[in-house]
């Protein structure tokens, strides 16, 4: 049976679509992963070249509101916001009787540099996201890889 998985950030832009895409693509048999945001934006083009780099396109990815959601009646087995909270975000609460779970990320959005020092930084976020779904498949997925 396959769970719902939503990914909550404040843009939608990043980091919430990063998790979703890694979710999707490591335990795709028990989840099933979307993202959304308190304020919808457009994605960040950092994270969209640091996910292509390693072989997932989130280019054509949407972004979507998470009070559009819930206003839909949509029911999530697990709510996880990716919020700084080192940077004080506001970080989205989507109501309802999921489990929630926080993992905090830094923002591509608020890093400061060239496009190439950006990206370095975003590539570092990308690869933690990735860490910490890796690791909770191991703890939530019947067919987790080994």
């Amino acid at each position: 049976m396959t769970r719902e998985v939503l990914f909550v950030c404040v843009h939608n832009s990043a980091r919430s679509q990063m998790a979703a895409a890694f979710l999707n693509a490591i335990c795709p048999d028990d989840f099933v992963a979307e993202s959304a945001g308190l304020e919808p934006g457009t994605l960040n083009p950092l994270a969209v070249a640091a996910m292509r780099e390693i072989g997932i396109d989130i280019s054509s990815n949407e972004t979507k509101s998470a009070l559009d959601l819930f206003e839909a009646g949509r029911h999530f087995s697990f709510v996880v916001t990716v919020c700084d909270e080192a940077s004080a975000e506001r970080c989205p609460v989507f109501p309802g009787d999921a489990q929630r779970l926080h993992w905090s990320f830094p923002d591509p959005a608020s890093l400061q540099g060239s496009w190439e020092e950006r990206l370095v930084k975003t590539r570092e976020i990308r690869d933690e996201i990735q860490t910490r779904i890796l690791g909770w498949c191991g703890e939530e997925c019947i067919s987790a890889p080994q």
